[in-house]
């Protein structure tokens, strides 16, 4: 009877070591998944090393103004010239991965600029053109109004300074071209937002 007792004891002792060590690998499995998927993240917020180069490049070498002078030299720009930085506020690494990231769904859409702070002249040229010249209708200008009111800025940028213009023309062509939803040009000018901070 003490020999069973015995037997009975060892198997026990055998089946418990056998589920805390099923337990113990859990853990440890479920802690470095957890810890991937946190370092994945962290990554992507931080951005890839060409994203972090260029971030340092455009926040500190910006030759954006929000002054009227400003907007009255693009015309007369170079086409190779570029609109770089923060109109307003200091660019936010976090943030500024994420618009960029965010546009690249737009990629196939040449008039939208790629990165919010670092625009082509010439294309800029082309969006205030658009804006000068394109005459949304009723119901077009309908889609922009709503747009714009839904927009973090609550307009096509926080002042009317040159971004202001540029994102009005483009929107105006993102309506009435592409046929663009309020939705979807408020989603372009959240992530084109170029004032800098973290909102």
């Amino acid at each position: 009877m003490s020999d069973i007792i015995k037997t009975l004891s060892k198997n026990k002792i055998a089946i418990g070591l056998v589920f805390f060590s099923i337990l113990i690998m859990g853990l440890l499995f479920g802690n470095t998944y957890l810890n991937s998927k946190t370092g994945n993240s962290s990554n992507q917020q931080a951005g890839t090393s060409s994203q972090q180069a260029k971030f340092a490049y455009l926040s500190t070498h910006g030759n954006s103004s929000c002054s009227n002078d400003f907007l009255t030299s693009i015309p007369t720009m170079n086409d190779n010239q570029r609109l770089q930085g923060s109109c307003c506020s200091p660019m936010v690494l976090g943030k500024y991965v994420e618009q960029v990231n965010n546009l690249k769904k737009y990629s196939a859409i040449s008039v939208i600029p790629a990165d919010p702070y670092d625009i082509p002249a010439k294309q800029a040229k082309q969006l205030l053109v658009y804006d000068n010249t394109i005459n949304p209708t009723a119901s077009e200008q309908k889609i922009l109004d709503a747009a714009v009111a839904a927009s973090p800025e609550k307009g096509y940028c926080c002042c009317k300074c040159w971004r202001w213009y540029v994102y009005e023309g483009l929107s105006k062509y993102l309506v009435h071209v592409k046929h663009f939803s309020a939705k979807q040009i408020t989603d372009v000018l959240a992530n084109s937002d170029g004032c800098g901070g973290a909102s």
